[in-house]
């Protein structure tokens, strides 16, 4: 027994030698490397820049996403109007339903819908969103108009007429001033002021077109509202002090299971504002990284030069008997105490952004937007930022940890035969896992991440590949006459060429950049050209069934020989799918606007236009059995429906409940008249309801439309005229507005590349200055080495441009052809464009960073080799 007892004395004795022999050489290796950090940060400088653009850009788009949602829930209820929501669709609430609404506290009730507002003698015209309110509009947050009148009198019955209120576009459609008269349906409104801020107008979602808002009372004189006319009736409630309102949104939809009502709270003031708000961070967040993933190869070559500057010392150590491990431990300091510095200083970008962009997103989303300090947003970009910094730092300090001392002191040895050792290319293996799996995390679509993180990793793998290539076609080249460009192809095959470098720094921020840039192109032609020659010249939305003779007849009066097609059109909303609540179901990401909000439902007897059936059979044209439903394939498959299945949807306050039979494919591309939903007809048999109609004219210029527009607004007051142009500009408005953050993002990862070429470049300069003095010892001339550096980076530039045209292209159709399903056409000067940058960046820095040390003098240089 005390033999084993002094046995475990010993033991423990040794354990705390070693623990306290760590300690030393930890200590020691703290004080060596803060020596060597007094000579300041020279050839580090790149190092910090990579660092901070990729620590910043993820800070930045993380922090101004965070004020963003912060004032979307500090709004909430103004957003939203209230506490709670209740939205119907097509019908007003009951008697019932009212007096239940009024005893949860206050209530403010309001319509929304589309009508056509027009001068009063019928020469022009324009699409409004038509707004009634009542007299307890707003029930929070301000109105702001010119003039400041309580908005309860701008829009007051005077001898005049009703009063009505307007944005300012569209006083500049009609060319109106405050003051004149427009016709509203049936009514003559007087124009009494401009709408300068409407508290609640981002929770009534994507207009297309202005505001004009008038009083409940005027919207009964229009003569708007008829059976099936496309309106929303909302009631917003503001709730006493204390009560819970997520509670009450339960109890109504429990209490009144067939209503249809769809309740929102404070919390869910603008959900689809939300939404986008949280994809469109995602994506530049990882456009974000991959600015930092590139920068880490950046790091790796200043590591790798620094590295090299310091061989001296390094041999030193050795040969004073320190040991690999020690040598790493001063480095690793050095390195990751200058990483924290330039983590820092893309912390104070973070934290700035908000304060930058606050004023400029407010004029474009109105939430006011206090900008403040996001901890959150930094935390993740600074722990981006060491796990970058230390994954692509561990493989020059592993490769420097078993270089023997002899190698070292000799300026021609190097590192880069010596076997990496598994420990430092586990570790950073490791390490990068940690890196996709936190992207990942903090991702709100899994797989988008996914894929984005995958193709970064193949991108890598691909430009190593490339890289390879280029250097064995250099090598298998034939010999040419011309010495500096015999020199050239030589540089970029033999042992040190800078080729993986360049290639790989440039290549990546190149490709995402041809990437982006053709999507951006494709989806404007396709937006801008390529749909507005498909679609129809029109809509026409609210066409009252005894109307839609009357109205073929109109149409072609005034423009014969064009493609009149109608639908009859109801509204509803899915809210079961095989009996379960679509509410409780976990939504998936693709098909899952489907069941979000209200969907255009329509009946046929027979398979509609613009579509085919891809499984199951039609019903019989005099079919009377129990409601059967066709859903179109690609989305039914989105949601895991087969046929058999059913769903339940609620129209006019009435559940239908119908079973899928069969499934089509549809033409969604032409923007003609198609549904994801059409129910055999003795489905909605006697339910009230409008037609949508399409119109193409042969004659299609300005003032054919204008004439149709005009004769049939004149006509048919209540019915909404959509000039299909004027909605395919909105949409082309809101892509530019998303392009241009997308090009800065695509700049950033530019950005990001052209520093480590730079980083690249200067790397290599001890191996060029070798080059440059052995050759002028043996006769070449400055100009026959600039001619060979020259040449040599024109080749590298054109090869990588080569490749991220054909790299980008290929992704680009990817996205375009295969996900988005739109026409991909090829942008030549994008290619064109990618081609002069390339060779200007490699050519520029290469000829910038070579100049120097051609006037390297040669006895220095030839004594160390």
């Amino acid at each position: 027994m005390t033999v084993a007892t002094e046995e475990i004395a010993r033991v423990r004795h040794q354990e705390r030698e070693d623990a306290l022999g760590r300690r030393a050489r930890l200590r020691l290796a703290l004080r060596f490397a803060l020596r060597e950090m007094r000579g300041g940060l020279s050839g580090f400088y790149i190092f910090l820049a990579c660092i901070t653009l990729g620590v910043g850009a993820i800070a930045a788009v993380n922090s101004v996403a965070g004020m963003m949602s912060e004032g979307i829930a500090r709004e909430g209820k103004a957003i939203l109007g209230g506490d709670l929501r209740f939205a119907l669709v097509q019908r007003e609430a009951t008697p019932d339903e009212q007096s239940y609404l009024n005893g949860l506290g206050e209530v403010s009730e309001t319509q929304s819908l589309r009508s056509m507002v027009r001068l009063p003698d019928g020469s022009d015209q324009a699409l409004a969103e038509v707004k009634p309110v009542d007299g307890a509009y707003p029930l929070y947050g301000r109105m702001e108009t010119t003039p400041q009148q309580p908005l309860a009198d701008l829009l007051a019955k005077t001898p005049d007429g009703y009063g009505a209120v307007a944005v300012e576009g569209l006083y500049d459609r009609l060319g109106a001033q405050p003051g004149d008269k427009v016709r509203l349906g049936d009514l003559t409104l007087t124009l009494t002021g401009i709408i300068d801020r409407e508290p609640d107008l981002l929770s009534e979602g994507l207009a297309f077109a202005p505001r004009l808002m008038i009083s409940q009372e005027a919207l009964a004189a229009t003569g708007l509202v008829q059976p099936g006319s496309l309106i929303s009736y909302n009631y917003k409630v503001k709730l006493p002090p204390g009560a819970n309102a997520e509670a009450l949104a339960t109890e109504a939809n429990e209490r009144f299971p067939q209503s249809g009502f769809r309740v929102r709270t404070a919390k869910d003031a603008s959900p689809s504002l939300q939404r986008n708000i949280e994809r469109f961070s995602q994506f530049l967040t990882l456009v974000g990284l991959t600015a930092l993933i590139v920068g880490g190869v950046g790091v790796a070559n200043a590591v790798r030069a620094y590295l090299d500057s310091k061989r001296h010392v390094i041999a030193t150590f050795k040969s004073m008997g320190a040991s690999g491990r020690f040598v790493v431990a001063v480095y690793l300091i050095q390195i990751m105490a200058l990483a924290s510095v330039g983590i820092v200083l893309g912390l104070v970008l973070g934290i700035i952004a908000p304060f930058v962009t606050a004023r400029f997103l407010e004029s474009i989303i109105p939430v006011a937007a206090d900008a403040s300090f996001y901890p959150g947003a930094l935390l993740v970009a600074a722990l981006f930022g060491i796990l970058t910094s230390l994954a692509f730092a561990l493989i020059p300090l592993g490769r420097t940890r078993d270089v023997p001392a002899t190698a070292l002191f000799r300026e021609a040895g190097g590192s880069g035969s010596v076997p990496m050792r598994w420990f430092y290319l586990g570790a950073s293996v490791v390490l990068a896992l940690m890196i996709s799996g936190l992207a990942v995390a903090m991702a709100s679509d899994k797989k988008v991440a996914l894929i984005f993180l995958g193709g970064t990793a193949a991108a890598f793998v691909i430009l190593r590949v490339v890289a390879t290539g280029i250097a064995a076609l250099a090598r298998r080249a034939p010999r040419v006459r011309s010495t500096p460009l015999r020199l050239a192809i030589g540089n970029i095959h033999r042992p040190g060429a800078l080729t993986p470098s360049v290639v790989l720094s440039l290549g990546l921020g190149l490709t995402l950049l041809v990437t982006l840039a053709i999507i951006d192109y494709d989806l404007r032609q396709e937006v801008g050209t390529g749909l507005a020659n498909r679609a129809p010249d029109f809509f026409f939305i609210d066409i009252q069934s005894s109307q839609i003779d009357p109205f073929r007849e109109k149409v072609e009066e005034l423009a014969a020989g064009s493609t009149l097609d109608a639908a009859p059109m109801l509204r509803g909303r899915i809210t079961r799918l095989n009996g379960q609540d679509v509410a409780k179901m976990e939504i998936p990401a693709e098909g899952g606007w489907v069941l979000r909000g209200d969907r255009g439902i329509t009946y046929s007897p027979t398979v509609p236009e613009n579509s085919s059936l891809s499984e199951g059979e039609w019903w019989p044209e005099d079919y009377s059995g129990e409601p059967l439903v066709s859903f179109a394939a690609e989305e039914g498959g989105e949601l895991g429906l087969k046929i058999g299945d059913t769903l339940t949807v609620n129209v006019l306050g009435r559940n239908v409940t119908a079973k899928i039979a069969n499934f089509r494919r549809i033409e969604w591309e032409n923007l003609g008249i198609n549904f994801v939903m059409v129910f055999s007809p003795n489905a909605f048999a006697g339910a009230p309801h409008a037609w949508l109609a399409t119109l193409s004219i042969q004659n299609d210029d300005e003032a054919a439309e204008k004439s149709v527009v005009n004769g049939i607004t004149n006509a048919f007051p209540a019915v909404t005229t959509v000039r299909v142009k004027e909605a395919l500009d909105a949409v082309n408005a809101l892509i530019a507005q998303l392009a241009l953050a997308i090009r800065v993002a695509a700049a950033v990862a530019l950005v990001s590349s052209v520093l480590v070429l730079a980083g690249a470049l200067a790397a290599g300069n001890r191996g060029r200055m070798h080059d440059a003095v052995v050759l002028k010892t043996l006769g070449a001339t400055r100009v026959t080495l600039v001619q060979a550096f020259a040449t040599e980076y024109m080749l590298l530039g054109l090869a990588t441009a080569v490749f991220a045209v054909a790299a980008g292209a290929a992704a680009s159709w990817f996205v375009v052809d295969q996900i988005m399903t739109l026409p991909w056409v090829f942008d030549w000067t994008v290619a064109l464009t990618t081609l002069i940058v390339s060779l200007v960046l490699t050519v520029g820095f290469g000829l910038a960073g070579t100049w120097r040390i051609l006037g390297q003098k040669a006895a220095p240089v030839l004594r160390n080799l």
